[in-house]
């Protein structure tokens, strides 16, 4: 099978938004960790910024809202048993 231009434009784009994808997820496990593992004073800010994290990654269709949803129902919920 030969590697035709549409083929190889294709596999071109899918590395690009595989890399992409990456570096989003990577944000959003890094937003949920410092959540985590902020003590009850500084829970509140860092919930606030990994919702805005979570939402701008939704937006950009990285991750389902559906998902974005669960996961910021589920960080509120964290927060508010601190």
């Amino acid at each position: 099978m030969s590697a035709k231009g549409s083929e190889l434009k294709r596999v071109r784009q899918s590395a690009k938004n595989k890399m992409r994808n990456k570096h989003y997820k990577s944000l959003l496990s890094t937003a949920v960790k410092k959540v985590k593992n902020a003590d009850k004073n500084d829970a509140a800010e860092e919930l606030k910024k990994a919702i805005k994290t979570i939402d701008k990654i939704a937006s950009k269709g990285i991750i389902h809202k559906n998902k974005a949803s669960n996961k910021k129902s589920k960080l509120s919920k964290y927060v508010n048993n601190l």
